[in-house]
């Protein structure tokens, strides 16, 4: 179950990066966020929406330009999943010391017989067998390579994993294996779960709450219910309406994203949307909006009305 207080919370985040010629990209621009124990939270954006920067930021990988992050645990409490599962074995290391090496760092007071019980369990936890334990990366499949880089975060009993775009890689059958072994993790162990990703389909069947970014901001929050069933922000609806949906008797007139998503060198004033948005008006164009509560959801959106009808 998800309890009601924050494991990890941010407050006015923001990440900048100088480049010689071109000036400094703003690639996370005043977050606010919370996750509890026991919640996945999403985090949706296309290429370039700064979830990425975000969650590096949080994690304490790249420095911040501004703002806080307070989190209840230590930092081995705090434990990283990347998109490519091969690429993120080190290819020399056999499966069990892979899966070990956590514990050689944070815990070298364990003996050897120890240290192989824990990876032996924890293996067996995200469904791979003792056969596995001599193995190199490249005898493994796209899904046992994941399943070896979530045992090896997850060796270190830790509070808040965060999956990085984790089954982007991965063809659809092993992808939902991957999110079951994940769901199962979760009820076992009261895991914290940040889940970054670009597939909405995905989002919906695991998240419990979703944060929506663009150009470096967060434009929604929700919880999934309510963004899936009744989205407020157009950049939203949008990235809702991309999804296919397997109903052919499903009339649908989808919200179609014109352009590109401009320069975080020299971001658009105003709105970050406003350029590619078709409700947008000169107030857009000329105020920033701030979130604010609307139908369930806490949306940064002038036009935002809490009606399920805004959906076209």
């Amino acid at each position: 179950p998800v309890s009601g207080k924050a494991l990890l919370s941010a407050a006015g985040v923001a990440v900048s990066y100088r480049e010689p010629g071109r000036g400094v990209l703003q690639a996370v621009r005043d977050v606010d966020l919370a996750v509890r124990q026991g919640e996945t939270l999403a985090i949706v954006g296309e290429s370039g929406s700064g979830k990425s920067s975000l969650v590096r930021a949080l994690l304490g990988m790249i420095p911040m330009s501004s703002g806080n992050v307070v989190f209840g645990g230590a930092e081995r409490d705090r434990q990283l999943v990347f998109q490519d599962p091969v690429g993120s074995l080190n290819p020399q290391m056999r499966v069990e010391r892979i899966v070990a090496e956590p514990l050689t760092v944070h815990a070298p007071g364990l003996g050897a017989s120890e240290r192989r019980e824990r990876v032996a369990e924890i293996l067996a936890q995200v469904g791979l067998g003792d056969e596995f334990l001599g193995r190199y990366p490249h005898e493994l499949s796209g899904g046992q390579a994941q399943r070896v880089a979530i045992a090896r975060a997850l060796i270190l009993r830790p509070e808040l994993l965060v999956c990085d775009e984790a089954v982007a890689a991965l063809d659809g059958s092993v992808r939902e294996q991957i999110l079951d072994l994940l769901r199962k993790v979760q009820r076992e162990t009261g895991l914290a779960i940040i889940f970054i990703s670009h597939d909405l389909a995905v989002v919906r069947s695991i998240s419990h709450r979703v944060v929506v970014m663009y150009l470096g901001r967060v434009v929604e929050v929700a919880d999934n219910a309510s963004l899936f069933a009744n989205p407020q922000h157009p950049y939203t609806r949008a990235l809702i309406d991309a999804v296919p949906v397997p109903d052919p008797t499903r009339a649908r007139a989808p919200a179609v994203l014109k352009g590109e998503i401009p320069s975080a060198f020299t971001p658009p004033p105003g709105c970050v949307f406003h350029p590619r948005c078709e409700l947008a008006t000169a107030e857009c164009r000329s105020a920033r909006p701030e979130l604010r509560a609307v139908a369930g959801s806490k949306v940064a959106c002038i036009k935002a009305t809490g009606s399920a009808s805004a959906r076209r």
